[in-house]
């Protein structure tokens, strides 16, 4: 289906107004499927990522700022999500002994084995959305997604 039919507007007033509405668009739809699969484990996609980049740590330790810095969605608060996750004995915070300042998080064994069990259903909703792209077109959107990243932040006059 296309965008236009999507959100019922036949007509942007340029080929990046589409583009970034269709982004957007797309990246909702993709946070719903991923939301769903990972339901039945108890995680909320923001926890699921911040297991894998414990997962990435394992057996060294992360701070709250390594953990920020290296999150997908730069707006959640990676302390509050620490603190659900140690709730559910997926990851355990001791004060770091070099810098009694400085928190050391690290991912329990239930953590690393609530990963393995999530990981096909993580899988099907990534295969899910490439059946619909080739593999050249994914690489194709992936490039296109990346060329934006790190380039100065410009207003965008169709949003006001």
């Amino acid at each position: 289906m296309r965008i236009e039919d999507e959100i019922k507007q036949p007509v942007f007033r340029s080929a990046y107004e589409k583009a970034i509405i269709n982004l957007t668009y797309t990246a909702g739809w993709l946070q719903v499927r991923q939301a769903a699969a990972f339901k039945p484990f108890g995680l909320t996609l923001p926890q699921f990522n911040l297991l894998r980049i414990l997962r990435g740590q394992h057996p060294r330790p992360a701070t709250v700022a390594l953990l920020i810095d290296r999150m997908l969605d730069k707006t959640s608060n990676a302390s509050r999500i620490v603190d659900r996750l140690e709730e559910k004995q997926l990851v355990t915070r001791t004060v770091c002994p070099a810098n009694r300042r400085a928190v050391d998080i690290r991912i329990t064994e239930a953590g690393l084995d609530l990963l393995s069990a999530s990981k096909p259903k993580a899988c099907w909703t990534r295969i899910e959305w490439a059946w619909a792209a080739s593999p050249r077109q994914s690489c194709s959107s992936s490039t296109t997604c990346s060329i934006n990243y790190g380039q100065p932040t410009k207003l965008f006059p169709f949003f006001f």
